[in-house]
């Protein structure tokens, strides 16, 4: 009898424990998770053509060109018009650094106490998609033309990136953050290395 009496206060300590955790993964109205995936979804897939190109010899302009226009094609594949996907990529190259402060303020206009929103989910994902494809072109944007501090700066978002996807599953962030920076340079690294071979074979 002693121990059943001990065992249930642990199990109802269990049990909440494992209620609060639920309620603070639904606090963000259903848009952060789908924000923060697509982020990385796009900033592995720009950072990886830009490594490509980059690692076959391809000038900054060239890099510019390619990266908008992969971002342009991406928001089509999504399901965003011509027309709408090309202005999109031209807005967000041309003020990058107001791009977080449009997507939280302009795009998203969630209350935090909402319930999950599909509509919200995807157009999150959308735009912090463009927002993760328009990092690692930044330097380039500026005329900085220096493809280690592109690769840098998408290093960083990565960290930041896995250490908010592990939080949002009550996971160290630190794992998170480790996971998601060796999944994009294994992503660039492969690609370079492709475009390095490209290049020598077509020089």
């Amino acid at each position: 009898m002693a121990t059943e009496k001990r065992a249930r206060p642990d199990t109802h300590k269990h049990d909440h424990g494992q209620d609060h955790g639920h309620h603070h993964r639904d606090v963000s109205g259903g848009w952060l998770r789908p924000a923060v995936f697509g982020a990385m979804d796009g900033l592995v897939t720009n950072v990886s053509l830009i490594a490509g190109v980059g690692g076959g010899g391809g000038s900054a302009h060239t890099i510019v060109l390619t990266g908008l226009a992969e971002l342009a094609a991406m928001l089509r594949a999504r399901g965003v018009s011509a027309a709408t996907a090309r202005q999109a990529a031209a807005e967000i190259s041309a003020h990058p650094e107001q791009a977080l402060a449009v997507h939280a303020l302009e795009e998203l206009g969630v209350d935090p106490g909402e319930l999950p929103s599909p509509v919200v989910a995807a157009g999150a994902s959308l735009a912090s998609f463009a927002v993760g494809a328009i990092i690692p072109l930044i330097p380039y944007l500026v005329g900085l033309q220096v493809m280690a501090l592109s690769l840098g700066l998408a290093a960083v978002a990565a960290i930041a990136g896995g250490g908010m996807v592990a939080r949002l599953t009550n996971r160290p962030f630190w794992r998170g953050a480790v996971r998601q920076l060796v999944l994009g340079a294994c992503a660039a690294g492969i690609t370079y290395l492709i475009g390095v071979a490209v290049g020598h074979v077509a020089g």
